[in-house]
């Protein structure tokens, strides 16, 4: 999986190519993120996945890129909670009701876990939590206090102060995906336990960056979720640890959402077959 590429338009926002091999596909993801959007009647996200066979080249699929970004934002999310938080975690919030805050939800509700919403926009969290069968938090803070709590914004503001997150509570951050953006304050990422999807994404373009850059973190302070999962590092250390989550995206996720897509393909009747 190279490295995820950004090319910049801002403000407006930014497009990113994503390639990944693996499976016996190879992958490449062109997405944007133009938070903008929505006030415009347009999507955020949207674009196009590509996947091919990785023995000869043939172009076997073309995905549309915000479905698949979505499955695997709320998987990784939902992953990493269940993962690094407490066993006894009773509750959790989404904060953020965009395409990929539900999602979020989605997968919390799938794994048998309400959850509660909160977005800026009170109607948006409404419609989100009719459509996806969540609950609505009361307040900001009645949201932000869930044992188990996602933050799917754009980034653009801090979401968690420094002093925000109490003893064993996890936060999974997915929205600070791209430069310059962040939910959760460097130095309350100083004060908690760090994991990452992966360290030279997520320290070049995750809410990490920013405590990267002031040198208040550094590659030994942080540790990847896939070497917890399979065993070579420590998890959650104790139930009074609270614990941070930095979620960039990668690459490879998407190709494990599209290989699961194709290897169910037949069980769909209405999905266009074309020549590629």
């Amino acid at each position: 999986m190279p490295p995820k590429v950004y090319v910049p338009a801002y403000p407006a926002g930014d497009f990113r190519a994503m390639p990944a091999l693996g499976g016996g596909y190879a992958l490449l993801k062109w997405i944007t993120s133009f938070p903008g959007n929505p006030a415009r009647g347009l999507p955020t996200v949207s674009g196009l996945v590509l996947v091919s066979d990785a023995s000869d080249g043939r172009l076997v699929a073309i995905l549309e890129a915000a479905s698949v970004t979505a499955l695997r934002t709320g998987a990784a999310a939902v992953l990493a909670a269940e993962t690094l938080g407490r066993p006894d975690a009773k509750t959790a919030s989404v904060i953020g009701a965009g395409v990929n805050g539900r999602a979020c939800a989605r997968t919390f509700l799938a794994r048998g876990r309400s959850v509660r919403l909160w977005d800026v926009d009170a109607e948006r969290a409404r419609a989100a939590a009719d459509e996806v069968g969540a609950d609505v938090a009361a307040s900001r803070e009645e949201a932000l206090s869930a044992d188990l709590l996602v933050t799917v914004t754009p980034g653009h503001e801090i979401v968690l102060p420094e002093g925000s997150l109490r003893r064993g509570q996890h936060v999974s951050l997915m929205g600070a995906d791209g430069p310059d953006k962040g939910e959760m304050a460097v130095g309350e990422l100083t004060r908690v336990r760090v994991f990452c999807d992966d360290w030279e994404q997520a320290s070049h373009g995750g809410d990490l960056a920013r405590a990267v850059e002031a040198g208040a973190l550094s590659r030994e302070s942080v540790t990847e979720l896939g070497a917890v999962l399979s065993g070579t590092a420590h998890g959650r250390l104790d139930a009074d640890e609270a614990t941070a989550f930095d979620s960039t995206g990668l690459a490879l996720q998407d190709l494990a959402v599209a290989v699961a897509a194709l290897r169910r393909l037949d069980e769909l009747d209405d999905v266009p077959r074309v020549s590629l």
